[in-house]
C-alpha cells in the first residue's frame, strides 16, 4: 500500500499531522471523510503520482493524527481549524500552491481552503457533498431520515458511550466496511482508528463543530457575498443519496464559485475505494486544467 510514498508526522502548529507524499508534478492534497484515515486513498493516490505530487494526511483528531483539546464550542475541530493544518502542512512539504480534492468530512475542510486561502488553493475537488451551511439549510425530513447520524453525533457523552461499546457493529466491519471492500492494509488502519476511544471522540468533535461554528461560518461568508475564486468539481456518487436530496447540485455550488463543473461516479458513497480508477480520471482531467 502506497508505495514509494514517504510516510512522516509533521507539526503543523497546533497539531501534529500522519502524511503519506509521493510522486512529482504540481501538488494535489486528497483529504479523506469520516470514519476514514488517509488510507481511504490508497487505491487513487498511486495512479495520480505520474502527473501530481500527491499529498494525503490523516486530518486532525482522525486517524494517527494528534487530538488537541476540545473548547465549549468545538472551533479546535472547526473546518477553518483543519484547513489551516492542512494550509501549513504543504508550506511545510514546500508547495506554495494546490489543487485540493475531500471526500465526505473531508469536502468541509477543502471548502475552507479554498474561501481562506485563496491564494494558495488552485482548484477544489468537491466529492459527495454540498456546503455544511447549505445542507443544513435545506434540512427536512428525508435529511434528517438520512443523515440523522449528523444530530446523534453532535449530542455530547453518548455517541461516545455507544459508539466504543462495539465499534464493529456500529461501522459495520463485517458488511459495508469489511476488510474485503476496504483492501487488507487499509481496513486495518481504519480498525485502529474506530477502536481508539480518543480517536471516536475526536471525530465526533468534528460534527459538533459542523452544527455550530461551522455553519456560522459558512453563513457569515455567504453573507458577506465571499465565494470561491479557483474552478469547482462537484462530484457526488450514483449510488449514494446526495442526488436524492438536492435537485440541483451544481446550483447550489454556483452559488459560491462561478467556475463549477459537475461529474458523477458509478459507487456507493466511498468512492475512493470503490471506483478508484474512475475517480483518479476525474480528478486528473480537472486537475490538469
Amino acid at each position: 500500500m502506497f508505495q514509494d510514498f514517504t510516510l512522516e508526522h509533521i507539526d503543523v502548529g497546533d497539531a501534529q499531522l500522519r502524511v503519506r507524499w509521493g510522486g512529482s508534478g504540481p501538488a494535489v492534497l486528497l483529504l479523506h471523510g469520516h470514519p476514514r484515515t488517509h488510507t481511504t486513498w490508497h487505491r487513487v493516490a498511486p495512479l495520480l503520482t505520474s502527473d501530481f505530487t500527491v499529498v494525503c494526511p490523516d486530518l486532525r483528531g482522525y486517524g494517527q493524527s494528534s487530538k488537541p483539546p476540545t473548547t465549549a464550542d468545538h472551533s479546535p475541530y472547526s473546518k477553518r481549524a483543519m484547513a489551516g493544518d492542512c494550509a501549513n502542512l504543504m508550506s511545510a512539504l514546500g508547495h506554495t500552491e494546490f489543487a485540493v480534492a475531500g471526500h465526505d468530512r473531508g469536502s468541509y475542510v477543502a471548502f475552507r481552503l479554498a474561501l481562506d486561502h485563496p491564494d494558495r488553493v488552485r482548484a477544489l475537488a468537491a466529492l459527495d457533498c454540498v456546503p455544511i451551511g447549505e445542507a443544513l439549510a435545506r434540512c427536512d425530513a428525508r435529511f434528517a431520515k438520512a443523515w440523522y447520524h449528523w444530530f446523534f453525533f453532535a449530542q455530547a457523552e453518548h455517541p461516545e458511550r455507544l459508539i466504543t461499546a462495539d465499534p464493529d457493529h456500529w461501522y459495520r466491519t463485517d458488511s459495508k466496511n469489511s476488510p474485503d471492500r476496504l483492501g487488507t492494509e487499509n481496513f486495518a488502519d481504519f480498525h485502529r482508528a474506530i477502536h481508539n476511544p480518543d480517536t471516536v471522540s475526536a471525530m465526533l468533535e468534528d460534527y459538533r463543530a459542523g452544527l455550530g461554528v461551522d455553519r456560522a461560518n459558512d453563513d457569515a461568508d455567504k453573507a458577506a457575498g465571499r465565494r470561491i475564486t479557483c474552478p469547482v468539481l462537484a462530484m457526488w456518487s450514483l449510488q449514494d443519496d446526495l442526488g436524492d436530496l438536492y435537485d440541483d447540485i451544481g446550483a447550489i455550488w454556483r452559488d459560491w464559485a462561478d467556475d463549477v463543473r459537475t461529474a458523477t461516479i458509478d459507487s456507493g458513497h466511498h468512492m475512493a475505494e470503490e471506483a478508484p480508477e474512475s475517480l483518479a480520471d476525474e480528478l486528473r482531467t480537472f486537475f490538469r486544467g
